[in-house]
């Protein structure tokens, strides 16, 4: 933890509000320079709202309560640092003089404000801010601007991108990259802007144990190298003990609790459990995999074997997961079953009825018939920002009922992905943008659900929700498979939500299964008892 200083951030009683609802009240915390706070707290609790007020998102203006930025100024060439009384100016030498920016109390166009709010940075939850036909290192040179030379912006970008561990896809294009590496891309293009204040909405929520490690190791080692101050936030209890300093426990907007991190997390915890998995009867195989290869070829890479030479079959009824890690060829596999990536070898059929459909054959008689009875709910999922939930759920998907059958269906599926019924009153008629970042992929879950597919394909469901949220979406997968008759396969790096949940599972590795079985037993045979507690997700058993 740092030496206790200048205190650099002061967030006094800030309360927020949108549409009358109350997303924070009174909300307190003074931050130093070099210091990580961590915000745990369920979906919609408010986390993400404090991020965006505190980034200077205009919308997020607090209703009361004030955010105050203490710095460094030089009043000379106008640059802004950590505060350190009687430090020289680290751009020009002149002499500077802490100042407070009381960031909502100053207009936008106020240069304190503009030199505060570029000194800031983000990274969104579930989001990958990234130039798709572009390089690694073009996107970072794209973040480094014109500051550098052209041999010194060369020299910064390998540097960030050893930082990240992401030096081995330097020339890859970005939208090849595995969501793990998406990720880290993202915190190197983030450091690159040389920040004093980055704000971590989720960093790890949807990547594996070992890549996660590694992003947490890069952002500690950027706090500490950099002097850079921190605010993360998590539903994971690991990631906040391992990156925070102090830590607060937001409940409906409200501080339950603030203190050392475990001390915190700890509490929050309480009342989780395991869910033992239902016994069900799994029929014949709905999904048959023989020999299945999907291979690429780019020019800077040679030749991707992303999948290679996979053979496994899922029975009807049964809950299918698929683990391993980032890059390990999990979502390519999916998309193969779904039918939008066809194999370039072997064979993914699906059983419709009597007939075994190819999944690699286009048009009406091939994956065409098989199609509509697949719900997919993609790792990057988007809502109609524009329609409410209800719409969302009704219309924009196609569902022709009459509208009151249609509100009552929705409101069913709702309340089978983990919203109470005040929750659903409120829901209902909202937009999207109001919503926080864990209602909205639980509202994308809700969309596939309402369609009642045969064959439901869910790649990290649960990524970005908290273990509360997480038992609820357990428990209407469990609902849907012994209700509706579903078949699910379920892509994730949550072995706590897999070992909960599904029926069996294949571990996955450079393209190829290296283990099937029990989920229990996969979790078992992975070396070492730290990585096998950092896969459960954290959470002692």
């Amino acid at each position: 933890m740092p030496e206790q200083s200048e205190p650099f951030v002061i967030i006094d009683n800030v309360t927020k509000r949108f549409d009358g609802a109350q997303v924070l009240r009174d909300v307190s915390a003074i931050i130093h320079p070099g210091e990580v706070l961590g915000l745990i707290g369920r979906s919609g609790s408010g986390k993400s709202v404090l991020i965006n007020m505190l980034r200077g998102s205009p919308e997020y203006r607090p209703d009361s309560g004030s955010v105050i930025y203490r710095v460094n100024h030089c009043t000379s060439c106008g640059w802004i640092d950590r505060p350190v009384p009687g430090e020289k100016c680290k751009r020009c030498g002149a002499a500077t003089s802490i100042k407070e920016i009381d960031f909502w109390k100053l207009s936008e166009r106020d240069p304190l404000r503009v030199a505060m709010r570029e000194r800031i940075a983000i990274m969104m939850q579930r989001t990958f801010a990234l130039y798709g036909d572009l390089t690694v290192v073009e996107n970072i040179f794209e973040a480094l601007g014109d500051k550098y030379s052209e041999k010194g912006k060369v020299e910064r970008a390998v540097d960030l991108l050893k930082t990240v561990n992401l030096q081995h896809r330097i020339t890859h294009i970005a939208r090849d990259l595995s969501g793990g590496e998406k990720q880290r891309c993202v915190l190197a293009r983030q450091l690159a802007r040389d920040p004093l204040l980055l704000l971590a909405d989720e960093p790890t929520g949807t990547l594996d144990p070992q890549t996660a490690e590694i992003v947490h190791k890069s952002l500690i080692f950027a706090v500490k190298n950099n002097g850079m101050t921190m605010v993360v936030t998590s539903h994971w209890p690991k990631a906040i003990n391992r990156l925070a300093d102090k830590a607060i426990w937001l409940e409906a907007g409200e501080m339950m609790k603030r203190g050392p991190p475990e001390e915190v997390t700890k509490e929050f915890m309480i009342g989780f459990g395991p869910r033992e998995v239902e016994e069900v009867p799994i029929g014949q195989p709905v999904v048959k995999v023989e020999n299945a290869k999907k291979y690429f070829y780019s020019i800077v890479r040679g030749v991707v074997r992303a999948v290679d030479d996979v053979t496994f079959e899922v029975g009807e009824k049964e809950i299918f997961g698929l683990v391993g890690l980032s890059g390990a060829g999990k979502t390519t596999l999916s998309r193969m079953i779904a039918g939008i990536t066809p194999a370039t070898g072997g064979k993914v059929t699906i059983r419709i009825g009597d007939d075994w459909v190819d999944m690699s054959e286009m048009g009406p008689t091939g994956r065409g018939r098989a199609t509509p009875y697949i719900g997919v709910l993609h790792q990057e999922y988007c809502l109609y920002p524009f329609d409410t939930v209800l719409q969302n759920l009704t219309v924009c998907i196609g569902m022709t009922m009459p509208a009151e059958l249609a509100k009552m269906k929705a409101v069913q599926v709702l309340a089978g992905v983990g919203f109470n019924s005040i929750e659903i009153e409120r829901l209902i008629q909202a937009y999207p943008e109001s919503l926080s970042v864990g209602e909205k992929q639980r509202i994308a879950l809700a969309q596939v659900l309402i369609k009642e597919p045969r064959l439901v394909i869910l790649d990290e469901p649960t990524g970005t929700m908290d273990p509360i949220t997480k038992l609820s979406v357990a428990k209407s997968v469990l609902s849907a498979r012994k209700e509706l008759g579903e078949t699910f396969i379920i892509v994730s790096h949550d072995m706590d939500f897999v070992t909960n949940c599904c029926d069996r599972a294949a571990m996955m590795k450079n393209g190829k299964i290296v283990a099937l079985g029990d989920p229990k037993e996969i979790v078992a045979s992975l070396d070492g008892a730290e990585e096998e507690t950092a896969i459960r997700g954290g959470v002692e058993a």
